[in-house]
């Protein structure tokens, strides 16, 4: 008699306790509402016919999991990761055992995993120390947090465009000191093999129509700056004349203090001359006739030698190193046809010939170490000669320095992508996703944490965006899919279900007292 009344107590209470347990979990990062479905019971009779049997009340069918979306709410960490569609986190625990989440809050652990609250760690490809990513079988994600290695200059490419209209330079031969015998200088930051930076200057000379020299001068100062110190560390007359402008300082003798400079940059002038002069015997130096006749011109005399002293050695060894800057090294010719595009056949016709690309070598002064001289295959694709002033428009070269890893984040694809201190990017590792067949057969272990069951089918693991998989947002959590409105409201109803089974209870307590008292 009670068996209905009290059936629908317990699918009313079973209800409660599932709303009870929404609310409680409507702040929850990643969880997923559930619904109490129910189904009516009935007795059959011996044959198997129900007849007109009024039913015997209502059971618990099925404690049913929602996975719709939850809303995506923004937030300030990089590893807060949200998943948008479908699919879940793969993690492994610490004992080896796989679970799947919705929960993208996760943190790095002191040896570099992303893990989860509970210490589980987020699976995903591995990439190697030059960024590619290592699809396989999923593993922990381990953030490698070396340095990056620095990569040596062998490439390098000036895209700019050469005004047509430009003239021929009246002032020659090229001097990289003097802008009147060129038209358009660039400068490119080159590097070595233990990253440290250098200055690639290319210089171009119009020569006539549609035609221009390419000069490099960046290294001549460089070169210049160390035959300077040679002078000054090998010879001994350059050191004694440097004691003695040190001494005349101290008498306060202004005309032995000129003397003394006078001195100094005499003896400086003819130990570079000496020196230009031994040049086969000078690694990575090279020295025009020119810059040696212009050199012995300004130190043939007290007059021209006056005409560049400074007011103390220091001053004397830069103004020496401008003296004897190189000129500058031609190393191509650009010849463009009518319509402005380089020309290449005619450049291979040239002699000698000139090839795209072609190879520029670079003495490193001073010395840093490296790899030495600092080779550069060189081009000029996109190079144009129009109408319209020159401008340079993207020079580019595959060189870098050595960084830190400064932050990292995660892509819609899953890659983690570090960023270095040397503006340089590279991937570090991709997150997978894992989907199924029926989600709905999931089994919940609490955490926000599923395994698979024989009623879901196996996990179908796959990188987000492909697929069935969602897509990843880095800084962000997906919310709890709970509606909190339509909780309360569901809560009422369950409510006055309840109260209602109840009745019905008290009601059939009632017949039966009644049919007690007739006795």
């Amino acid at each position: 008699m009670f068996q209905q009344g009290l059936s629908g107590l317990n699918a009313a209470a079973k209800t409660l306790d599932v709303i009870g347990n929404n609310i409680a979990n409507s702040a929850t990062v990643g969880f997923k509402q559930s619904q109490a479905q129910f189904a009516d019971l009935y007795a059959n009779s011996l044959n198997g016919v129900s007849g007109n049997n009024a039913g015997i009340g209502v059971s618990v069918s099925r404690l049913a999991q929602q996975f719709t979306q939850g809303n995506i709410e923004t937030t300030n960490n990089p590893l807060d990761i949200s998943i948008n569609g479908g699919g879940f986190f793969r993690l492994t625990t610490p004992t080896g055992a796989v679970q799947y989440s919705r929960n993208g809050q996760f943190l790095l652990d002191k040896n570099g995993f992303i893990t989860n609250a509970q210490g589980n760690f987020l699976s995903g490809y591995q990439s190697n120390k030059d960024g590619v990513i290592l699809q396989g079988a999923p593993d922990p994600i381990k953030i490698d947090s070396s340095d990056l290695v620095p990569v040596a200059t062998t490439k390098a490419n000036f895209e700019l465009n050469l005004d047509s209209r430009s003239l021929v330079p009246a002032k020659v031969p090229f001097d990289a000191l003097d802008p009147l015998t060129y038209n358009k200088q660039t400068v490119l930051d080159v590097f070595d093999s233990l990253g440290n930076p250098h200055v690639l200057s290319t210089y171009y000379v119009k020569t006539a129509a549609n035609t221009w020299d390419v000069y490099v001068g960046s290294d001549g100062r460089e070169r210049s700056a160390a035959l300077v110190a040679a002078s000054v560390n090998n010879d001994g007359n350059v050191d004694a004349a440097r004691t003695a402008y040190q001494a005349a300082l101290q008498t306060g003798d202004a005309a032995a203090i000129a003397q003394a400079n006078l001195d100094f940059a005499q003896a400086a002038g003819d130990a570079m001359l000496n020196a230009m002069n031994d040049l086969p015997n000078t690694v990575g130096v090279t020295a025009t006739q020119a810059q040696i006749d212009t050199l012995t011109a300004a130190y043939n005399g007290a007059t021209n030698v006056g005409a560049i002293v400074g007011t103390n050695p220091d001053e004397i060894m830069r103004k020496l190193g401008d003296a004897v800057s190189a000129p500058g090294r031609k190393v191509s010719t650009l010849i463009f046809d009518e319509q402005g595009a380089l020309n290449t056949t005619a450049m291979t016709n040239l002699d000698p010939t000139n090839t795209l690309p072609f190879s520029i070598t670079l003495p490193i002064f001073p010395d840093t170490g490296s790899v030495e001289p600092l080779t550069i295959q060189t081009n000029f694709v996109g190079t144009t000669q129009y109408g319209i002033s020159t401008s340079e428009k993207a020079s580019t070269q595959d060189g870098y320095s050595s960084g830190h890893l400064e932050r990292f984040a995660a892509g819609s694809d899953g890659v983690i992508l570090g960023q270095y201190s040397n503006g340089k990017s590279r991937p570090l590792g991709q997150i997978v996703l894992a989907n199924f067949t029926s989600v709905d057969g999931l089994t919940p272990l609490g955490n926000n944490a599923w395994v698979e069951s024989s009623a879901s089918g196996p996990a179908q693991i796959g990188a987000p965006n492909t697929g069935t998989m969602g897509s990843l947002r880095s800084s962000s959590v997906e919310s709890s899919n709970v509606d909190l409105t339509a909780e309360l409201v569901n809560m009422i109803t369950a409510q006055r279900v309840y109260q209602a089974n109840a009745q019905t209870i008290k009601t059939q307590d009632q017949v039966l007292q009644t049919l007690v008292n007739l006795r």
